[in-house]
């Protein structure tokens, strides 16, 4: 069979059929934002005290429980479940619990994903987050709220993961960059910046969480307007399911596709995970991104501490959510008219030079710290937005879902860790942006051993990717 995108041709890049798949898709990603970083807020730590007047609790225990300030937050999880003191230690792993439910998600919905379909497993897993978004409200303990996260958690980057494959395979050319860059993760942008602002109007941890899941049954009709990857239904044999779709998006876009579209059946392969270790040449790319993808601990860790910052936590937030929409326009100006390892590498250069300023003026100079910091993420925020993309291209069809998976998974290693990372500075005041600079600068120095994929197709099978990188 010839290449995809030149036997598609016919179709041209943005037709109708192309712009439904294209708004569609970004908007699915939406509540994403809402979902990741929605315990800034759902479990924040108010002012508190002991109910007995000048008491503190390590000095003694606080025997007849807590005042909480309502000055910032009518409820939180903290005030709830009295997560301080003794049982302080639930609160950051609230975050923790959540990622790790993201962590497993990756690694499974990858593959499913490659073994059933992009969308099953993408509307699957948005009833999944939708859901026990929702059932989080009746949860009557700490523990149920945690478990719930797990599975929440599993939800959340799934169809993240499974929507930006799917697009990268439907779209070609600069549309598909123009996606995979600044469509997905502007989308996903919005979504984190309306988080604080529905929050600063809903301040029970409750009610927040029912404004944060009902979005999610917009979705429901979606079904109808987003199709199948004809990439994958080629990789799996199924040439007439592919073709259907490609006639069906001629008539939308009002072109005459070809009385045939596809010559020949493509053989179907089956594909695990462990096709990401096969040879030598993928096992040095996949190992390499592996490590560059931890680099999501300093974008969650960075994120998270908003609420910690001088300042109003909603305001710090929101400043901290609109930073990355000018990342994310730099990060796809990069792939339109950059070789991807230099435009990555910079980026993460940028944050961790400038993380690294911030210890000099955390301590004089709050607002230039704050700024500073602001600044990192900026840097933090184009890489692992060039990384996405640049994943999807190193790939073939067969297992590209896997790897971004895959990939997805280690960088949820990373924001797993992230909670407890700004917790560091009880040991060592400047250590967490000791870390993450040092994490940056290594990672933008092993990226430049990736092989590049700029101006070129993507690869459909394994000796196509085999074959590139040679």
């Amino acid at each position: 069979m010839k290449d995809y995108e030149e036997t598609t041709a016919f179709l041209g890049q943005w037709g109708c059929f192309q712009q439904i798949v294209f708004f569609l898709l970004c908007a699915s990603t939406v509540p994403n934002g809402f979902s990741a970083f929605s315990v800034i807020f759902l479990a924040d730590i108010p002012e508190h005290h002991c109910q007995i007047p000048d008491s503190r609790c390590k000095e003694e225990p606080c025997m007849q429980g807590w005042m909480y300030s309502q000055a910032i937050y009518q409820s939180t999880l903290v005030s709830e479940f009295d997560l301080v003191c003794s049982q302080q230690w639930k609160q950051p792993f609230t975050s923790s619990v959540y990622f790790l439910g993201v962590l497993c998600g990756s690694f499974f919905s990858g593959q499913l994903s490659d073994r059933f379909g992009r969308k099953p497993v993408l509307f699957m897993t948005m009833m999944v987050q939708t859901i026990f978004t929702f059932v989080q409200i009746f949860s009557p303990s700490w523990e149920a709220f945690a478990v719930l996260s797990f599975i929440v958690g599993l939800g959340q980057i799934s169809n993240y993961v499974a929507a930006f494959v799917l697009g990268t395979e439907i779209l070609t050319g600069p549309v598909r960059v123009l996606y995979s860059s600044l469509g997905v993760c502007i989308f996903f942008a919005f979504g984190y910046m309306l988080l604080p602002l529905i929050a600063f109007y809903i301040r029970t941890w409750r009610m927040l969480l029912i404004a944060l899941s009902v979005p999610g049954l917009i979705y429901i009709p979606l079904w109808w307007y987003i199709p199948e990857s004809p990439r994958w239904l080629i990789s799996q044999g199924k040439v007439e399911a592919a073709e259907a779709i490609l006639r069906k998006a001629a008539r939308k876009n009002r072109i005459t596709a070809p009385e045939v579209i596809f010559k020949q059946s493509e053989p179907k392969e089956r594909h695990n995970v462990l096709d990401l270790i096969a040879t030598s040449n993928i096992r040095r790319t996949t190992l390499i991104l592996f490590l560059v993808m931890t680099l999501s601990m300093g974008y969650f860790g960075l994120s998270l501490n908003t609420s910690r910052l001088h300042g109003d936590p909603y305001l710090n937030c929101f400043i901290s959510a609109a930073i990355e929409v000018p990342a994310y326009v730099i990060s796809w100006l990069a792939l339109r008219y950059f070789p991807r390892r230099m435009s990555a590498s910079a980026s993460m250069m940028l944050g961790g030079v400038v993380i690294y300023l911030f210890i000099y003026f955390a301590q004089d100079m709050p607002s230039v710290s704050m700024a500073l910091e602001m600044v990192g993420k900026f840097g933090i925020a184009i890489g692992t937005a060039l990384m996405f993309p640049y994943t999807g291209e190193l790939y073939p069809t067969v297992i590209r879902n896997t790897a971004v998976g895959a990939c997805a998974m280690v960088s949820r290693i990373g924001s797993t860790i992230a909670p407890y990372l700004i917790h560091l500075n009880a040991y060592q005041k400047n250590l967490p942006h000791i870390l993450l600079g040092t994490l940056c600068a290594l990672s933008a120095m092993v990226t430049i051993f990736l092989p590049e994929s700029f101006r070129q197709p993507l690869p459909e099978t394994i000796d196509q990717m085999l074959k590139r990188e040679r």
